[in-house]
């Protein structure tokens, strides 16, 4: 009885160190460079980040924006300069030679209103015709845009 109270415990200690969660800091190091991380140092402003798990949406958006003119849907990709995963997107999409429009949410007043405009929570925010991902994952990526 004793081995079973220690398990069970065990189990709930194990279960309840699954739904965890961490803060995740922005802010700006001596040089200008965007850093990340759990803990900020102490002498800087830091902006807290609401970061969500890589998802596709297949349900429309409407209107879509204006993307660029190519075979097959239109591609837009709401990107940062500082998002290892918008490059990796980015640089998909060209070894395949699929036309697409970018907007860097931080530099570009347009690509900030539409990245708002669909609630964006993380980047790069893909749009492929009517329907939309966060994050990237090139199966999901074909799925939506059509291609294997």
């Amino acid at each position: 009885m004793n081995r079973r109270r220690i398990s069970l415990g065990f189990l709930v200690l194990m279960m309840l160190g699954f739904n965890c969660s961490a803060e995740v800091y922005r802010w700006l190091d001596g040089q200008g460079q965007v850093q990340l991380g759990d803990r900020p140092p102490a002498n800087v402003q830091a902006q807290s980040l609401d970061l969500r798990i890589n998802s596709y949406s297949p349900q429309p958006l409407s209107p879509a924006p204006v993307a660029a003119q190519g075979q097959g849907k239109p591609v837009v990709v709401y990107s940062a300069a500082w998002c290892p995963a918008c490059v990796k997107a980015k640089k998909y999409l060209q070894a395949r030679n699929i036309p697409y429009t970018e907007y860097d949410i931080e530099r570009s007043a347009q690509g900030r209103r539409d990245y708002q405009r669909y609630h964006g929570k993380g980047v790069p925010l893909i749009v492929v015709g009517e329907s939309r991902m966060t994050g990237f994952s090139a199966s999901l990526f074909n799925q939506l845009y059509g291609t294997l």
